[in-house]
């Protein structure tokens, strides 16, 4: 529940608190807004994972990762910076380069100079195979996401979900 429970008092509180009287709740158009939010992006993950499983050769995970290592010189990123790039715990990203791994997508290698650092490096099979991913990926995001809004409330998606990740990033950090 996130709109006021009927006879709550809301008084605007900077950080969330237990107690429901201490809670700026959501009017009725944040909570549209809050619920289309949830139901939009779980939906269009959702059909995303699909396009993936229904004829694109890796995961929708593993084809961020591998384009996250793509943008980068030699195909190579510290694991630690991978995982935070991925907004990944490291358990998880370890699971799956250890999946990739198998699959000669990529391996990991030690960090030149540091005996405790661990680099993630794209192999030449990785990289043929996101090539191969790219335009059924890229086509299933214009379909269902970027060809359904405008211009406009594309960039203002992008900038809003910018500074979210930031708030988020920063209070995972705090």
């Amino acid at each position: 529940m996130v709109t006021k429970p009927a006879g709550a008092a809301g008084s605007a509180a900077p950080a969330p608190a237990a107690d429901p009287t201490d809670v700026e709740w959501l009017t009725e158009d944040q909570q549209r807004a809050w619920r289309a939010y949830l139901d939009g992006t779980a939906r269009f993950v959702d059909a995303l994972d699909r396009a993936h499983d229904a004829g694109i050769p890796v995961t929708l995970g593993e084809y961020h990762l591998l384009v996250q290592l793509s943008e980068q010189p030699d195909r190579t990123l510290r694991m630690s910076a991978l995982a935070d790039g991925l907004a990944l715990s490291r358990s998880r990203l370890t699971h799956t380069v250890d999946r990739m791994e198998r699959r000669g997508l990529v391996e990991r290698r030690p960090v030149p100079g540091d005996r405790r650092g661990v680099n993630c490096v794209m192999t030449d099979e990785g990289w043929k195979l996101l090539q191969q991913a790219a335009p059924a990926h890229v086509a299933a995001v214009r379909r269902l996401l970027v060809d359904v809004l405008d211009p406009e409330e594309f960039a203002v998606l992008g900038r809003a979900m910018a500074k979210v990740a930031r708030e988020a990033k920063a209070a995972a950090e705090g």
